[in-house]
């Protein structure tokens, strides 16, 4: 028994249908499992990374006599990059590091120098010292954040800076200026932006397509020893042998931040 041609016509039709439609599924399947990997990978290290502030402010203890805790609001052109300096008791100590039981510990961001993206990284410093925001060696936290902002909790109110860097209070008027330029918070506030990790396809109409908004990663820690009284000298350490502070890769001693 044959076959007409316009049988054979019909039967080629709906077999390119049949095929044009699984192609679109299987693309469709495709996009979304890599769309699940980037978002997969961002909301792991946006978990470890937010786990290891957290665990450094809870430990947290004042830094200096002159510096208990130092939060900066800043922005680097249209990123919110904020700066945070303070000393903690978290220790993972290695054999390679002094005998300490605290030391300094900056957080902030500085740019990738090969995408758009920024690099959020840690400093630590085992032998604090005169000079607690400079020195000691800084290690990558992650990658692809596009922001990080810091805000702090006195038990009232909340605050986009802590410390008085710039030594503006007045002690006979203390009472009457706010309670974020001294001592240690009772909680801070971190937020992460990370970049979603996708794209818009390569078509003349996605190229005027806004692109897609960034993850928001956010967490409170508490201060668990903000109001313990102090239980070591300020300014200079003695739970540490007198040593230089590292240095960076040009030999200068590394900062806590971007000034």
């Amino acid at each position: 028994m044959g076959f007409t041609l316009i049988e054979l016509l019909i039967s080629a039709a709906l077999m390119a249908m049949v095929l044009t439609a699984t192609y679109a599924c299987f693309s469709a399947a495709i996009a979304g499992r890599r769309t699940i990997e980037a978002r997969s990978d961002v909301l792991q290290s946006g978990r470890v990374a937010l786990a290891l502030i957290s665990a450094d402010l809870r430990s947290a203890c004042p830094l200096s006599s002159r510096f208990a805790f130092l939060g900066m609001n800043r922005r680097l052109g249209e990123v919110e990059a904020d700066n945070l300096d303070f000393a903690t008791r978290n220790l993972s100590i290695t054999r390679h590091d002094p005998p300490a039981d605290w030391c300094e510990v900056s957080y902030f961001l500085e740019p990738d120098g090969e995408a758009d993206d920024w690099v959020l990284y840690r400093r630590r410093d085992w032998t604090p010292d005169d000079k607690p925001l400079a020195g000691g060696a800084r290690e990558e936290i992650v990658r692809g954040l596009q922001g990080l902002r810091f805000e702090y909790y006195d038990g009232w109110d909340w605050y986009d800076e802590w410390g008085d860097p710039d030594r503006r209070r007045q002690g006979e008027n203390s009472w009457l200026e706010p309670a974020n330029l001294e001592g240690m918070p009772d909680a801070v506030r971190i937020t992460l932006w990370f970049d979603a990790g996708e794209s818009p396809a390569a078509t003349p109409e996605a190229s005027t397509e806004k692109p897609p908004p960034p993850f928001v990663l956010q967490t409170v820690a508490y201060l668990n020893l903000a109001h313990l009284p102090e239980s070591r000298p300020s300014g200079s350490s003695t739970n540490a042998p007198p040593q230089p502070p590292a240095a960076g890769p040009s030999g200068a001693p590394v900062p806590g931040g971007p000034s």
